[in-house]
């Protein structure tokens, strides 16, 4: 079933985004169950790792619900979260820490007026991979369980490095390639079988999780994305894995 929405090139945004569309409100409540809310601690150490403050600027990418880009926004750091799925910007734009009135797309590195801490400065509609903002517009470049999606996790890593400023940071956390085989095995079946299970009966969709096992496949494990950093000339490149490399948050510097 995840082949459904699994296709290469650029016809996979399309697919992708339909996938999001259709769990996007209960994409918070199904990332909960299917990681026994583990994955709010691993953004909040992407957060520590991020070290906001007020003063900072950061964007989001792939930016989902917003979790992220409010946390980040709780900081002090002027934030801007982007994603290409209306439906998911819907949702993070509702709620505590949602973006105050006015033309989100009209907001971002350039904007400079005051913001509420703990307000993200816009949620705005656009592409991971061709980023709407000038080079070195920000202090700290996060991307959390979205690289992977994209039709080419390298071009989306390349904008969010020609996005950043000299010494800002850049964060990936994402799903990982354990080295221990008999825990990459076991893992591969929650995630090739029970992930897709809580789809379905929480989210009405077992293709839409089923899709996770299947885009990992595609997607690098942490020294290839490591090493991949390393060679666009990022610096400071560490990996940090968690739950045993099941999950990794890839940490680096523009020089």
């Amino acid at each position: 079933m995840s082949r459904g929405f699994y296709v290469p090139g650029e016809q996979r945004a399309a697919k992708v985004g339909e996938l999001f569309a259709g769990i996007a409100r209960r994409y918070d409540l199904l990332n909960d169950l299917q990681s026994l809310r583990l994955h709010r601690r691993w953004k909040r150490r992407l957060v520590q790792l991020a070290a906001p403050r007020p003063g900072l600027s950061a964007l989001d990418v792939c930016c989902g619900t917003g979790d992220l880009a409010k946390a980040l926004a709780r900081c002090g750091a002027e934030t801007v979260g982007l994603d290409f799925s209306q439906a998911m910007l819907e949702v993070a734009r509702r709620g505590p820490g949602a973006e105050p009135r006015g033309d989100p797309q009209a907001l971002g590195a350039d904007a400079r007026g005051p913001m509420d801490r703990g307000r993200v400065a816009g949620f705005v509609l656009g592409d991971a991979q061709r980023l709407p903002f000038p080079d070195g517009s920000f202090d700290i470049v996060t991307v959390g369980y979205g690289l992977r999606n994209l039709a080419s996790w390298e071009a989306g890593l390349r904008e969010m490095q020609r996005v950043a400023r000299p010494g800002g940071r850049l964060l990936v956390l994402d799903f990982g390639k354990p080295d221990d085989p008999l825990w990459r095995g076991l893992y591969y079946v929650y995630l090739g079988l029970l992930v897709p299970l809580l789809g379905r009966v929480f989210g009405g969709s077992a293709s839409a999780y089923a899709y996770i096992r299947e885009s990992l496949a595609h997607y690098p494990g942490q020294r290839t994305l490591a090493a991949r950093m390393r060679q666009l000339g990022l610096a400071k490149v560490r990996v940090i894995n968690l739950l045993g490399g099941a999950m990794a948050i890839h940490c680096a510097e523009k020089q």
